[in-house]
């Protein structure tokens, strides 16, 4: 650690005083490195904590000014701040959790999409709010798929029957349709005392199961679905995560590996770096509009059987952050592959709603896999999932989910029970929030034309959203974007100049990150780097999302189009 503070300087902390010690002093790092108590690090820095009453703040080294080290032999040093003894003669310790005694998988986690140019863009709103000088006057964030944040209205059903069920002394007020009145009641009743506030099943409220199956087997054509397959859940990142957990098995070469596509979602990565599961990574086809290849599944799948137990292929479509939706002929070969390497599939299938592209159209892995008759419904596993918080609703905050889960087995079944029984109960709002998805108003209710209105309306600003980035982006020099065929975001490729890349390496950044704080930094705009989700080796991307009302997206176009330009010249 010290050897990363050459040029840093070491903040000493004592009783609210900071004097500064220059960390570049050899002696000063042999101190830190032989002082063996309470110590912490912190990013490039080490805060010391010293806890004992005769702290030498006369020494010259430790005035209350910033003065550096001088005068004082590491040893010496040491000597002089061993700690007293407490009168249970324990002295001061470390503590039982530090960064050193955490779980060491926690430590691998990595989340692009809150990450550092997140966690600076929040900055940089504080410095705003405080009046700091800025070459702009707000932060836009199109770094995460939260439609309301962005400005996309709420479905009226939805929250007219979520505010029914919250406050039922409503029922009694005739400012709302009686159609949602019903739909309350019939939420409500399905509760433990009749309120959002009871506990349900650990696998959701029976009814809502019920609604969910009904919903299914209209979607896929009448292929049955059964409501004792169906896990309620908080969002699908919650579902997915369980299921994970369950494939999860064994050591060294057995290993349980999961194939995950590149780019890909953070979620995944994270979650197979916490349940310390080995990530098997296959590439998308960038060249043919993100598109999946069989060949490079296989390809993936190979080399992964020399380390690892391969166990679980995940697919998303239509897909995060790549914005493509697979055709029926690939699912098939997908399907099929899976069922030749004996792999559990993970269908992510939140973004159903959300394909724009003339000629696309989602199929769910579920009615594609019956389709193809018994020789593939009978054996493959699977286990499909989708969400409140997409398409047409948006609703990220109510965490309303659900998974489905086709050909588990028996016993599998019940400790996936068990394990979901651990969390309780997924939120109640969420689950009466995902009832009025699969279950909404119907042609003969009163609110049916004012539902199909707005979902219409959303899915086409949407569309026109999708069209709009995929057309500018493709107007600068430099940026190359697919057509967003779906889901809410683009992935476009960026080409840097050599200086770019060679700055970022010094200040050991990926060229990516790099662009996009500088992007940040200098007009307000807030993307997530490709290299969070990963990529090619020498290629460049950024995500965002199309989620931004049309007139801030606009200015998000122009303003990535005018740094851009700005960018490349100066480091060309």
């Amino acid at each position: 650690h010290m050897l990363q503070l050459s040029s840093a300087r070491l903040h000493i902390r004592w009783r609210g005083r900071q004097p500064l010690v220059d960390a570049s002093n050899l002696a000063t790092r042999k101190i830190i490195t032989t002082y063996p108590y309470c110590k912490s690090w912190c990013g490039a820095a080490v805060h010391w904590l010293f806890h004992t009453s005769n702290f030498p703040t006369t020494l010259p080294c430790f005035s209350k000014f910033h003065r550096p080290f001088r005068g004082l032999s590491a040893e010496h040093f040491c000597e002089l701040q061993k700690p007293n003894m407490t009168e249970n003669g324990l002295g001061h310790r470390e503590r039982v959790l530090n960064v050193d005694t955490m779980n060491p998988n926690v430590k691998r986690i990595e989340y692009a999409v809150r990450g550092p140019i997140v966690q600076r863009a929040v900055q940089i709103e504080k410095e705003l709010k405080e009046g700091v000088k800025k070459p702009f006057t707000e932060v836009i964030k199109a770094n995460i798929g939260d439609a309301h944040a962005m400005g996309q209205k709420p479905i009226t059903f939805f929250r007219q029957v979520i505010a029914l069920c919250a406050y039922p002394d409503l029922l009694e007020d005739d400012k709302f349709p009686e159609d949602a009145k019903n739909r309350a009641r019939r939420i409500l009743q399905a509760c433990g005392g009749g309120s959002l506030g009871a506990y349900s099943a650990s696998s959701g409220i029976e009814v809502i199961r019920q609604d969910v199956a009904k919903y299914i087997e209209k979607r896929d054509s009448g292929i049955p679905s059964n409501p004792d397959d169906i896990y309620l859940s908080t969002g699908a990142s919650d579902a997915i995560v369980t299921m994970l957990k369950l494939l999860t098995s064994g050591e060294g070469k057995t290993r349980t590996g999961v194939m995950i596509s590149i780019p890909q979602y953070p979620l995944y990565s994270a979650a197979l770096a916490e349940l310390a599961a080995v990530q098997i990574s296959y590439y998308l086809d960038e060249d043919k509009c993100w598109s999946l290849d069989v060949n490079e599944l296989r390809r993936a799948v190979k080399a992964a059987r020399e380390h690892c137990n391969p166990r679980a292929l995940c697919i998303i479509n239509p897909g995060n952050p790549t914005g493509q939706v697979q055709n029926r002929q690939c699912i098939e070969d997908v399907i099929r592959f899976a069922a030749e390497e004996h792999l559990f599939l993970m269908a992510d299938e939140v973004y159903q709603d959300n394909v724009y592209m003339e000629g696309c159209q989602f199929h769910s892995f579920k009615k594609v896999l019956f389709e193809m008759g018994s020789e593939y419904s009978s054996v493959v596993e699977l286990a499909s999932f989708h969400s409140t918080s997409k398409c047409y609703m948006g609703e990220c905050g109510f965490r309303g989910g659900y998974m489905e889960v086709i050909n588990m087995d028996p016993d599998v079944k019940l400790q996936l029970t068990k394990l979901v029984s651990v969390q309780l109960c997924p939120s109640i709002p969420g689950q009466a929030l995902l009832d009025l998805v699969v279950n909404p108003p119907q042609p003969d209710e009163p609110s049916y034309a004012t539902f199909i209105k707005e979902r219409t309306a959303n899915l086409h600003i949407l569309s026109e959203k999708a069209k709009m980035t995929e057309q500018v982006l493709n107007t600068v020099p430099g940026i190359h974007c697919n057509p967003v065929q779906g889901a809410m975001y683009t992935f476009p490729r960026l080409t840097l100049p050599e200086k770019a890349i060679n700055a970022a390496k010094e200040q050991e950044q990926a060229p990516d990150m790099f662009y996009c704080m500088k992007l940040l930094e200098e007009m307000g705009i807030c993307l997530v780097p490709g290299s969070g989700f990963g990529q090619r080796d020498g290629t460049y991307h950024f995500r965002m999302t199309i989620l931004p009302a049309t007139e801030k997206l606009k200015i998000v176009l122009e303003k990535i189009r005018e740094f851009h330009k700005r960018f490349t010249e100066e480091f060309s």
